[in-house]
């Protein structure tokens, strides 16, 4: 494992740790060259997925990008990095043994991320379908609102005042 710090190929393990799931372990390392500290994070990959975009491009599949359009999406919101860690693996964990093919289609992706979003914070789910599924009007907002089921958690809802916002 190549150090961050001093691009060192010479380095050693001190702690392994598997997530609560096992669905990665996280290797703490020493570099033997500079001495730095720093983390690794294994998964499995049992196949690399390609994403068909609804223009028909294709493209790798990226961890990283669905991260950071869920975090976007959760922004302010009541859930954390590991929820949302939790989130992704489980949605690459499901395209890769719930497919057969090694192509996934965007939108599939994006039900999936929908779907989970919905379960997990209902305002985070309605900010990324706004924008997965490219709202244009203030009826697209409220057609979708309308569809979720409320919270039975004796929240009282306080109307806006029937004024001027600006």
């Amino acid at each position: 494992m190549r150090c961050p710090y001093c691009n060192s190929t010479d380095s050693r393990v001190t702690d392994s740790r598997p997530d609560t799931e096992d669905a990665i372990i996280r290797r703490r390392r020493v570099c033997n060259q500079c001495g730095a500290k720093f983390t690794t994070v294994e998964r499995v990959q049992m196949r690399d997925l390609m994403v068909r975009k609804n223009s028909g491009k294709l493209e790798p599949f990226d961890r990283e990008k669905l991260t950071r359009s869920i975090k976007l999406a959760c922004r302010n919101r009541d859930v954390g990095d590991e929820q949302i860690e939790k989130l992704v693996t489980s949605i690459h964990r499901r395209l890769e043994t719930e497919t057969a093919d090694d192509t996934v289609s965007s939108a599939m992706v994006g039900q999936m991320v929908s779907d989970s979003l919905l379960n997990l914070d209902p305002i985070a789910f309605v900010r990324f379908v706004s924008v997965y599924r490219k709202f244009s009007r203030i009826s697209d907002f409220k057609k979708i609102i309308d569809q979720i089921p409320e919270a039975d958690d004796g929240a009282s809802v306080c109307p806006l005042p029937k004024t001027s916002l600006f």
